[in-house]
This record gives C-alpha cells, structure tokens and sequence, in this order.
C-alpha cells in the first residue's frame, strides 16, 4: 500500500470513529468537527479533528506567545504571580472546556476559541485598548476593538501574512467573543461568558494582592451566595451554567447567580478597573501608545514589514497592538529620552 493510500484510510477511519462518537454522546445542539469549514480548503489530519488543528495553530502562533508579556489589568506588575494575558487565557479555557463536557459540547472547538479569543489585545490591558482606539480616531477615524484585532492577528498576521486558516466556527468564536453579536455556537457563547466569569475572579484574587481593595471590601451578599475564594465562586457559576443551560437549551445564567455576578462585576470596575489606582497609569499609558503611534505615523519606514498591501495607519496598527507591554516601554523610551537619560 503506498504512503498516500495508508494516510487516506487512516484518516478516513479517524474521522468516522469521530463522527460515530459524537453522534451517540454529544448534545444534538453541539457543533460537530467535521466537515471543516476554511476559507481555502485543505486535507484533513488523519489523527487530529479540525479544531485540533486550529488550537494548535493557535498555541503555535507568534501572537500566542507575546501573550505573556501583556497585562492583563496591573501595569508591569512587579510580583511573580499575577495574572497575564496568557495566564487568563489558560484560566478562561480550563472553565469552558468544564462547562462544554458537562453539557456534551463539542471540548475541541470551546478550547480552540478559548485560546485564541484575546490574540488581538494591546499591551497595557484594557486601558491600552482606549489608548490605541483614540489615536486611531484621532489620526485616521477609525477604531480599534481587540476582538476584531484577534481575527486579523488569526487571518492575516500570522504565518508571514499567510494567516492560520482557522475553521469558520473558531474564527466566528473569536470575533464575537465580546462586542454586540453572540458567537453562533454554543460552544462560542461558553467562552464568551467564561471570559467574564474568569477575569472578575481571578482579578478579585489580584487586586487583594496589590491592596488594592481588602477581602472585606466585597460586596458581601454577592459573597455568601457565590462563595468566599475564587475556586467556590467559579464552582458555583460553573454548577448554575450547567444545570440553567442544560434547562433552557441557551448558554445562560440563573437570574439569581448571573445578577450576583453582574453586581460584582461592578464593584471591580467601580473599585478596580476604574478606581484610582487604575485611572493613575492612564496618562502613562495613553502618553507611551499615542507617541508610538504618531512616531511610526511620521517614519512609517520603522515600521517592520507587515500584511503586504496595507496602509500606513493599518502597518502601524498591527505593530504597535502586537506589542508586549515590556518592549512597548522600553521602545518609547528608546524613542522619546535622550541617551544619557538611558544610561
């Protein structure tokens, strides 16, 4: 038998064992693997399912790795553990891939999603989203989500400009990850929820760290329902998405947990996100990305080469969002201090 064949019956076998497995187990709503949906059609691995393949793209990717040099809220931090883009990502797809096997939920295509969703993100965190959407405004009226960032990074960016060939469901997943559209899979709206679920937790957890607020600053109705630490609450609104999903044929909360988790949310961004300490690094911040971007807008040749074709203000875009928080600072202060104020 020559290689060719053996490789066309293996993957025949894969896929069927695949396809009889999830006929019998998962839910009828579940996004089945196969057949994979891509913008330029491709072979099917003869040992992976289609949103196999994505995740490991993805965890291969470039963007995937810068992903532990972003913050996720504390600027910098100084201490070794907290969270990062990278780690959330991690935290947020552990919990979906919970909830997509409690529900029989394709894992595959939740974790896929789970690990690609926040690609696009800027560095500095949210306040580096604002500070990169306003100097797009301002230089070409344009605007900048990280959602739609993370699709470019996957479609465009990535491989030399080639991009990864995602299937539709984890690209669909990715882009409506937040922002006004649901993902169309369930399996989409798990890690859309599970985004939310995970950064108001584990953030709580840092943000005691920091002294930012105390354990005794929670609001503490919300705290007796949903649990003392992190681990309970995410346990309880694990349990409540389940058992309300499973009833209402949706991906939803109960009106009793989801309000207590939306009352909490915020309080963090009252307290946290939005508080003082947050709104000091600002400025900073808002000052590194806004010279950035004008600096490359006036010396465009700066600029490595990027998506052939694109213009000025998107080559600039997609440098300045691809950076890590670290090389952001040390590039603006490359660009903006005399030598001897570096030595």
């Amino acid at each position: 038998m020559s290689a060719t064949a053996g490789e066309g019956s293996a993957s025949g076998s894969f896929a069927e064992r695949v396809r009889a497995w999830e006929r019998e187990y998962l839910w009828e709503r579940a996004t089945p693997s196969y057949p994979a949906e891509r913008r330029e059609a491709e072979p099917d691995s003869p040992v992976r399912t289609p949103f196999q393949r994505d995740r490991d793209r993805i965890v291969h990717s470039k963007a995937f790795r810068r992903l532990k040099y972003k913050t996720q809220v504390f600027i910098a931090p100084e201490g070794d553990h907290y969270r990062t883009r990278l780690t959330h990502t991690l935290e947020a797809c552990g919990i979906s891939r919970t909830v997509a096997r409690a529900l029989g939920l394709n894992e595959d295509l939740t974790e896929a999603v789970g690990l690609g969703h926040d690609l696009g993100h800027p560095p500095f965190g949210h306040i580096g989203e604002e500070a990169l959407d306003a100097a797009l405004r301002e230089r070409a009226g344009q605007r900048f989500h990280h959602n739609r960032h993370s699709l470019r990074v996957v479609d465009s960016l990535e491989r030399e400009g080639r991009g990864l060939n995602l299937t539709e469901p984890v690209r669909d997943g990715i882009l409506n990850h937040t922002g006004p559209e649901r993902p169309a899979t369930l399996e989409g709206r798990i890690v859309r929820l599970v985004d939310r679920v995970a950064y108001i937790n584990h953030d709580i957890d840092d943000a005691v760290r920091a002294g930012i607020i105390a354990a005794d600053d929670l609001p503490a109705a919300e705290i007796e329902l949903l649990g003392e630490t992190g681990s309970r609450r995410i346990d309880t609104l694990v349990r409540d998405m389940v058992a309300t999903s499973r009833e209402a044929g949706e991906i939803v909360q109960s009106e009793e947990i989801g309000g207590a988790m939306g009352r909490l949310r915020e309080f963090m961004f009252e307290r946290v996100y939005l508080g003082p300490e947050a709104r000091s690094e600002h400025d900073r911040v808002h000052r590194a990305l806004r010279g950035l971007f004008d600096h490359y807008m006036e010396h465009p040749e700066e600029v490595p080469d990027g998506r052939p074709g694109s213009d000025a203000v998107q080559r600039v875009t997609d440098y300045v969002a691809g950076m890590t928080d670290r090389y952001c600072i040390a590039t603006f202060k490359r660009l903006s201090l005399p030598e001897e104020s570096r030595l």
